[in-house]
């Protein structure tokens, strides 16, 4: 980062963090979690290594990133929630490690993160049939469309997924 670039970003930090902090405390209802989000606002940036001197409408810029930052902090504590009552509900003998806990918690979120990248009925289709067991008769008249068009949502689903795994690009 140049000499110039790294003052803008100083100035864009001292003038806009409290403002953002505060924003996400707000939002969050909580000062640790304003307080983490707001660093990481700043962080995407310069790992960006966008110059903020570029910046049009710098508090306009940073809500978005924040937003999005929440939204995943959210998701992600929703996630954890759901796991951590499913394994409630099973022996204290099949209990992970901490170590396996993280592990399970971070392959679900990349689940997650998976997921979002599918059209919203092609997903609701995957996960009915995955989580629910329906069958695709029934499927389809949840979502109203016919068993031929869940058919081409499962098979979409499984394609996404195998190119994933194959370390391919998602469509």
């Amino acid at each position: 980062m140049r000499s110039a670039q790294k003052d803008a970003f100083d100035t864009l930090y001292r003038d806009h963090h409290p403002w953002l902090h505060n924003l996400l405390r707000r939002r969050s209802g909580c000062n640790d979690t304003a307080a983490d989000l707001a660093q990481d606002t700043f962080l995407r940036i310069l790992a960006r290594d966008e110059d903020p001197r570029q910046l049009q409408r710098p508090r306009a810029y940073l809500t978005r990133i924040a937003q999005g930052l929440l939204a995943n902090h959210w998701r992600h504590r929703d996630i954890e929630r759901a796991y951590l009552e499913a394994l409630n509900q099973q022996p204290a003998a099949v209990a992970p490690s901490p170590e396996q806990h993280h592990l399970i918690l971070d392959t679900l979120y990349q689940l997650d993160a998976l997921l979002r990248t599918l059209p919203d009925k092609v997903r609701q289709a995957f996960l009915m049939s995955r989580l629910e067991h329906l069958r695709y008769v029934d499927i389809g008249e949840r979502l109203g469309v016919s068993e031929r068009m869940v058919k081409k949502y499962m098979a979409q689903a499984m394609l996404h997924c195998l190119r994933l795994d194959n370390g391919g690009e998602a469509p």
